[in-house]
């Protein structure tokens, strides 16, 4: 069985004028054939976490967590049998027509990253499981999401896809991809790529959608 995880960073919104619009916004997978390691490596920094605090904590989540932490979990990740790929969007660049369909334009960004792995047979098996960090609480979009990209699959890949959508307090890998997805925007949003570095060997591909 293959696995891919996925997060996004920044936010889709097109008013620039507004203080928390981000520049960028950036999708990211992280896929494994053994999710296994992964919630390891979640599982091992929240031990260390009850040891020093004496309080057990929901999640892991990059925009509030310790900078030691965030680290931690990227070194650990660039360790493992694993790999990162990641679109990206320079906002301004992207079409007034879809600034307007933002599901829409999400569900593609999507597609077009499942394609690649698929494309460059990056994917060992013909089931893949692939589980996206809840963003929506819109039933309609949610199915609409996970019958598109099961679509796309079946008829360009014949890979029967299933689609899980799920909270990071629910599957511990999201929580990884949070973090992976974060020190990536970081890059590209702030000019920071401390964190970025750390995971860059994982890596394979980063593409811009719109240039």
């Amino acid at each position: 069985m293959s696995y891919i995880f996925l997060d996004e960073s920044g936010d889709l919104g097109f008013d620039f004028k507004k203080k928390r619009t981000t520049k960028f916004f950036i999708v990211t997978v992280l896929f494994t054939e053994n999710k296994r390691q992964i919630e390891k490596i979640i599982k091992q920094v929240h031990s260390g976490l009850r040891k020093k605090y004496k309080i057990r904590r929901a999640i892991l989540h990059a925009a509030k967590e310790e900078s030691t932490n965030i680290k931690r979990v990227c070194r650990k990740i660039s360790e493992k049998k694993c790999k990162i790929m990641v679109i990206y969007l320079n906002k301004s660049k992207v079409f007034t027509n879809l600034r307007q369909e933002k599901h829409l334009l999400y569900n593609y960004v999507v597609n077009i990253l499942l394609d690649r792995i698929m494309n460059r047979e990056l994917v060992l098996t013909k089931n893949v499981t692939l589980t996206a960090s809840k963003r929506e609480t819109n039933k309609f979009l949610n199915e609409n999401f996970r019958d598109y990209l099961r679509k796309q699959l079946k008829s360009k890949h014949e890979v029967e896809l299933k689609v899980e959508i799920k909270t990071p307090a629910e599957e511990k890998c999201l929580q990884a991809v949070d973090i992976v997805s974060w020190s990536i925007f970081r890059k590209y949003e702030y000019g920071d790529d401390t964190y970025y570095n750390l995971i860059k060997a994982v890596i394979l591909e980063e593409n811009a959608l719109y240039k």
